[in-house]
């Protein structure tokens, strides 16, 4: 006799922190190491200085502020956006019950099941309101009233992870070394922060942290160049 117990976990990828942690402990690392190379290569500082390690400090708190008030945005533009397609959904199937019925009863029968059977399930569970208009926002804009992300959890997740991210890079120069230590940590910190992606994704652990670690290395050097050539022109 087959085992029906069935026992695994799914990874919370709708809760509204994967993503803005995620993108913003790469952007913290990325961006302020690469804003501490521009600094370093306009200025000549190659050791512990002042001027890099302020705009080190800039960088992490102007980042994380900013980091916060776009996710803070966008989460809650996107789960009003959410809110108002689902009580339109509401208003739809209170002011048309039998249609919507008849419609849910129809993408049902579109994925498979048969044409009595669906209309069967689509009149057991147009009997509750809540529960109607929950399917219907999953299957007509694959949106669950009840899990939508939350704004203030984007933007704390995105602020703590970009000011980790960004400290990295300014740590070696609070310790007295200079710009190719604090490279390298921030490029080793860039491919653990790849690989540990792949945990949750369909990629191997290697090429996540390679990818980040290659991308990330292209900013440095860029940016690199850049405050070379601007420190030259305003010397």
């Amino acid at each position: 006799m087959a085992d029906l117990d069935v026992d695994h976990e799914h990874a919370d990828v709708t809760g509204g922190w994967l993503r803005p942690a995620v993108f913003g402990a790469m952007d913290g690392l990325v961006s302020n190491a690469a804003l501490i190379a521009g600094v370093a290569g306009g200025t000549r500082a190659a050791t512990d200085s002042s001027s890099v390690v302020l705009a080190g400090f800039a960088g992490l708190a102007a980042g994380a502020f900013s980091m916060a008030v776009g996710e803070y945005t966008s989460v809650a533009s996107q789960s009003e956006a959410a809110e108002f397609e689902v009580a339109k959904e509401r208003r739809e199937i209170l002011a048309n019950p039998v249609g919507e019925t008849a419609e849910l009863a129809a993408m049902l029968t579109d994925k498979g099941i048969e044409p009595e059977t669906a209309s069967e399930v689509a009149e057991q569970i147009h009997r509750d309101i809540d529960n109607a208009v929950a399917v219907h926002a999953m299957e007509e804009f694959g949106i669950d009233p009840d899990d939508l992300a939350s704004p203030m959890v984007a933007a704390l997740s995105s602020f703590a992870a970009f000011a980790v991210g960004a400290f990295v890079p300014v740590l070696p120069y609070l310790l007295g070394f200079g710009l190719a230590p604090a490279m390298v940590l921030t490029l080793l910190a860039l491919f653990a922060c790849g690989a540990l992606v792949t945990r949750v994704t369909s990629r191997s652990w290697w090429y996540g942290g390679f990818r980040q670690m290659l991308l990330g290395l292209a900013a440095f050097v860029i940016t690199y160049a850049v405050g070379l050539g601007v420190g030259a022109g305003l010397g």
